[in-house]
């Protein structure tokens, strides 16, 4: 695909998804929801990417939805989500539940990183919730916005938002629209860390490298695998899942490699068998 508002790079098994609008903050448009989704696809079918990092070019994350956008829904009559079809489709095929916009996260086999580097508001605030961690740098401004628009809690956040923070607190972002900080959203529990502006990327990318290097890519795979599924069923069906993997994944070559190196000490050379 010829990208015209994203960057996509791949560098020491990580693959970095820019946002890349940064004369509008990154604002969404159909092109670049287009665009992510490849990316997405090619990040998860890519056997060297262990990890994904998602973030936003220049001084914004991604302000939500571009106002000519915006604009355009109103003289149609009606929403637009100016997507072609079909779209790339990363993550689906595992859940029915996953089948979704923006869900499909749910389904995706590597971990994903948000780097937000500045504003996050309605759908720029989805993409960042539906990361699995979240740094950001302080002082940057979040908002679910939807309210003030007429609309609706937009692609889920709803159903994600309150399992991330709590009912109480998810109720007074969602309710009201209002803005808050990225420290607030530190205290909520929203964001994991707060780094500051000049070593956003250098402590992120460290932060992933440990990750990928320290865990084996099968436990990173099914452990992802096993929080987002045992969303979705008891407790019992998670204890029995758990119980059928830790057989199966004793078998593994690198459940042989992970005790040799804990044992001498040492980094592990994980073979991904």
């Amino acid at each position: 695909m010829d990208l015209k508002v994203l960057l996509y790079k791949v560098e020491d098994n990580i693959a970095t998804i820019t946002l890349n609008r940064p004369k509008r903050m990154n604002a969404w448009t159909g092109r670049m929801h287009t665009e992510y989704r490849w990316a997405l696809l090619q990040a998860e079918q890519d056997g060297e990417v262990r990890a994904i990092i998602v973030t936003g070019s220049g001084a914004g994350f991604c302000v939500g939805a571009d106002a000519k956008a915006l604009q355009g829904h109103v003289e149609k009559g009606g929403y637009d989500p100016g997507t072609p079809d079909p779209l790339a489709l990363p993550g689906f095929g595992v859940r029915p539940e996953f089948d979704a916009s923006f869900s499909y996260h749910f389904g995706l086999t590597k971990p994903v990183v948000a780097m937000i580097n500045g504003p996050a508001a309605g759908v720029g605030l989805v993409l960042a919730c539906y990361a699995d961690i979240r740094f950001a740098v302080p002082g940057v401004k979040l908002t679910t916005a939807h309210g003030k628009l007429n609309l609706p809690a937009e692609y889920g956040l709803s159903w994600l938002l309150p399992r991330l923070i709590g009912l109480t607190r998810a109720n007074d972002l969602l309710l009201s629209s209002r803005k808050f900080s990225s420290d607030e959203a530190l205290e909520l529990g929203l964001i994991n860390r707060l780094i500051d502006p000049d070593m956003l990327i250098q402590e992120t990318r460290a932060y992933v490298l440990d990750m990928i290097h320290e865990n084996s890519p099968t436990s990173l795979k099914m452990t992802k695998k096993q929080i987002y599924h045992d969303q979705h069923r008891d407790v019992a069906a998670a204890v029995t899942e758990s119980e059928r993997l830790l057989s199966e994944m004793t078998q593994m070559k690198d459940y042989g490699e992970g005790v040799a190196a804990f044992l001498e000490k040492r980094k592990p050379q994980w073979m991904g068998e």
